[in-house]
Order: structure tokens, then sequence, then C-alpha cells
């Protein structure tokens, strides 16, 4: 006897705020594909590291966007018979792919960084602040565009969290600039450029973990499982509760599955629809799990599987 409730994830209100998230990501996407190409002939230019460094940072970034933008659209493709769950993990495995990008980039600027410190070059400070300074007004666009939908999904926190990187880098490499026309010191050039791989690693990182545990099937980092097992225990006429399993689809869209043995009196008194209800509705309330798939099983079947078990063993 089972019973699944799956109305939340597919609701009208995820797929408007989906619609949203796109849409701010086009915009945000054209903002970055624009100072991109800035920085990289403003980094020409002004021979600086830092420019280059948040200009290939910032090629990353729209490249996580339109990566972004494609699995958004592919989780509205329908479900079907071979894809139960429709393309929602395409979502997730396009995160991945942004942390991996971002962990290869962060490398880059390590080497180059730590080589142009050791050998400073000449930098045109003047155009490098130029050029910096429109990065920074861009990305702070960027930041009001992303700010109220950054919870929604792991890309959108992701692409967040790469144009706060951004406007981060791109501020410091106004210092920087600022820094050399004021005392001519190069190597605050290739210092930046390295404080930019440091801001890169702990957020890809964390970025690609969160990516893995979804993929592993982990339970949702907000839900306790012992806690909702003990919940369902309290329940009216529950006895046991196993084979309870609990995952993300995708971003934002928990899961869960359990097996729950009920008395034959509580069955016979309420009826199966009406436990199987409240059961729902309990770990949709104190949980947020509106997707939960219960198997309710009499206990005195119950008690016929252990002998099953028993005699199968």
């Amino acid at each position: 006897m089972g019973h699944s409730h799956d109305h939340a994830y597919m609701s009208g209100g995820h797929a408007s705020g989906r619609e949203a998230d796109r849409a701010r990501l086009r915009l945000v996407l054209a903002v970055t594909v624009l100072v991109t190409v800035v920085e990289i002939v403003g980094a020409v230019v002004s021979h600086s590291l830092a420019l280059f460094a948040d200009a290939g940072h910032m090629m990353t970034d729209a490249a996580a966007i339109v990566l972004a933008l494609s699995a958004s659209l592919m989780a509205t493709l329908p479900a079907s018979e071979r894809r139960t769950f429709g393309y929602h993990r395409a979502e997730i495995l396009a995160a991945m792919v942004n942390a991996l990008v971002l962990l290869g980039v962060c490398t880059w600027l390590g080497y180059s960084g730590v080589r142009r410190l050791l050998h400073p070059t000449h930098v045109d400070a003047g155009q490098m602040l130029l050029f910096a300074a429109v990065g920074l007004a861009a990305n702070l666009t960027s930041i009001v565009l992303l700010a109220a939908r950054r919870d929604s999904s792991l890309n959108m926190r992701g692409a967040y969290l790469e144009v706060l990187g951004d406007l981060l880098g791109s501020f410091f490499t106004v210092v920087a600039a600022v820094v050399i026309l004021a005392s001519g010191f190069l190597r605050a050039d290739s210092i930046v450029s390295l404080l930019i791989a440091v801001l890169i690693l702990p957020r890809s990182w964390s970025l690609l973990r969160e990516t893995v545990a979804v993929l592993l099937e982990s339970a949702p980092p907000d839900v306790d499982v012992a806690s909702v097992r003990t919940h369902l225990l309290g329940a009216d006429g529950v006895v046991e509760v196993h084979d309870l399993h609990a995952w993300m689809i995708t971003s934002g869209m928990p899961a869960m599955s359990a097996h729950i043995t009920v008395t034959d009196a509580a069955l016979a008194a309420r009826g199966v629809g009406v436990i199987l209800d409240d059961l729902t509705r309990c770990v949709a309330e104190h949980f947020g799990i509106d997707h939960a798939t219960l198997q309710i099983e009499p206990q005195s079947h119950r008690a016929h599987e252990n002998l099953g078990e028993t005699d199968h063993a």
C-alpha cells in the first residue's frame, strides 16, 4: 500500500520561479560577456595579469551561466517512461562542470601569479584602473540581478557566488591599480591575481561537494533522517519504520521513501488512505519533503515477512 505526493516540485510556482531565474541569468550573461571582452582588451593594453585573471574568471562565469541556462531548460522537459524524474539532474551535472572549471582556473591563476610575482613586468596602471572600474560597475549590476534568487537552486547559487567573486576581484584589481599608480609597486598586480585564485578555490570546492552529494543521493543537508524516523514513529498506530531513504532529486527538490508498519487495529479504524495522508502531510509540514513515497504494511504482514526472511536464511 503506497502513496506519493509530487505536486509541489511540479507546481506552477516552481516553474515560474525557474523562468524568472532564466530571465535573470540571460541578463547577467549579456553583461558578463560584454565585460569579459572589455577586460581582455584592457589586459592586453595594460599588460595586467590581475585584469586578465578577472577577465578569465568572468569568461568561465559566462560558460557556467550558459550551462545553467541549458540545464534549466532541460529541466522543463517532461518525464518519460525512460526518465521518470525528467531531466532535473542535468542541472546538477552543469553545476559540477562549473565547479571543475573553476578549480582549473584557480590552478592556472596560482601558477601564473607566482611566476609574475617572482618576475614582475611593467603594467600600465592607468589603463588597468579604467578597465577594472568598468568590470566593478558591471559586476555590481549582476549582483543586484541575482541576489533575490540566489538560494533558489544550486546553479543560481553558483552563478551568484561567481559574480560575487568577480565583484571582489574587480575591486581588488582597482586597488592594485591605485597602488601601482601611487607607489610603482608592480607586484601588486600579481598579488591580486593570487588573491582572486584564493577567492575562487573555497566556493568552487563547496559547489563541487554539494553536487557530488546530490549525485550520491545523500540525505538533504537540512533533513535529519533520524528525526524523520522518530517523528513517524510518534504517529498513531505506527509501530515500525524501515527502509527509510531521503535524497535530493535536484536542488530544492527533496524526496523520501519508507516502509511503515501500522497496527491492524489502526488500519481497521481509520483506513489506509487517511493514514497515508496524515503521514505525507507530516513529513511535508515538519521536514519540507513534498515528494514522499510511503508503503504501509499491516503489523500482521510484517510478522509474515520476518518469518519468510528467517526461512530463507
